[in-house]
């Protein structure tokens, strides 16, 4: 077996390409089972030199997808990830996508999720990024931000790009990512922000997760993020509303993107870790006193306020409570008043009583004094 598998490498690089296109096919299956994983894991250094090579140069044949395919299946393995980046799979990869995403969709699809597993890993992040060549810096993800927002489909299966959104949250979980993501001149997170309607769920998902990522910037950044407010906001704010029609009164102390949309029913947004990560944006935001203040100039409060009675998940309650604590710091009961009206009156009485005993207790420590 040990002797035919070596055989099977070889026959990677063939001369003949129906051989190589033949290989590639036997290896793609193998990569696609635990043990054909293990086994060519232990002879990395003859495969993923070899694939890759055939990545480049098997032009519009099916050999190429079917390397890509394998690649994706083998960098799932951190370790495996980093040797191919220091093989130059990263400069590779967007180099295919490039030339042959109009022509073969489902290559470049195939290389968009292998750049997800080689941006799990540090050196991949950097390559793709571009760190330490200031010239290009930031042209890959420029690239990349380009197609994906171009390519929006509402079927999931057709989305070439729609991976894309999971890089986006690897590439700004680093403060490089995040610099290039929010640099103004770029425009890139505007174009970002607008995908967040997207009916894609992992589209959807990674857009949060990336503008939750940059919010941790909201100490330094914050203009840069206050400046795009007129998409920001809403992109937050709505999957957080909840279902419900917002009164006249409420909508006519919001701007128009949010007054709008929520003059109508809408479908809830599902996903728990969406609501949750666009919480926790507004959080890092509203801890900012710029960032309060603009959020209180959309009447983010009472969408909060009405998003929470609709709430059942108890970590996005949390999440919801957090900011109650930051947009009302001085009013324990206001905010208890807002954001626990569905709590019963039983747990309302308790934290009353406690806030109560809290406060009789310092009072006696200050007579003590």
């Amino acid at each position: 077996m040990a002797d035919e598998l070596d055989e099977l490498i070889g026959f990677l690089s063939d001369a003949n390409p129906q051989v190589r296109s033949a290989a590639v096919d036997i290896v793609r299956g193998l990569t696609g089972g635990e043990d054909g994983l293990r086994a060519l894991t232990a002879r990395a250094g003859r495969a993923l030199p070899a694939l890759l090579r055939l990545l480049a140069s098997a032009g519009g044949s099916g050999a190429g997808e079917a390397a890509a395919d394998s690649l994706v299946n083998l960098s799932q393995d951190a370790a495996l990830a980093a040797r191919l980046v220091a093989l130059g799979a990263v400069d590779a990869a967007m180099d295919v996508v490039a030339k042959r995403a109009g022509e073969q969709p489902a290559l470049a699809r195939s290389l968009v999720m292998l750049l997800v597993n080689l941006t799990h890993v540090e050196s991949g992040v950097a390559a793709l990024l571009q760190v330490g060549d200031e010239k290009v810096q930031g042209l890959y993800v420029a690239k990349l931000v380009r197609s994906f927002c171009r390519s929006s489909s509402d079927s999931e299966e057709q989305d070439t790009f729609e991976y894309v959104a999971s890089i986006l949250v690897n590439i700004s979980k680093v403060e490089a990512g995040r610099r290039i993501l929010m640099e103004p001149k770029r425009g890139l997170l505007k174009q970002i922000i607008r995908q967040i309607d997207s009916t894609n769920q992992l589209r959807k998902k990674g857009i949060a997760g990336t503008i939750r990522n940059c919010c941790f910037e909201a100490d330094t950044q914050l203009q840069n993020l206050l400046s795009l407010a007129e998409y920001l906001w809403p992109a937050l704010l709505l999957p957080v509303a909840g279902k419900k029609i917002y009164s006249e009164e409420d909508r006519s102390k919001m701007p128009l993107e949010l007054s709008s949309a929520l003059s109508h029913e809408r479908e809830a947004v599902e996903d728990s870790e969406i609501r949750q990560q666009t919480l926790e944006a507004i959080y890092m935001i509203v801890l900012q006193d710029d960032g309060r203040r603009s959020f209180w100039s959309v009447n983010g409060p009472r969408i909060l306020q009405v998003g929470y009675e609709d709430e059942e998940d108890p970590k996005v309650m949390e999440a919801y409570e957090l900011i109650g604590s930051l947009v009302y710091p001085l009013n324990f009961l206001v905010f208890l008043w807002l954001f626990l009206p569905c709590v019963t009156y039983i747990y309302i009485y308790i934290y009353i009583y406690i806030y109560i005993y809290i406060m009789v207790l310092i009072h006696k420590r200050i007579e003590f004094l």
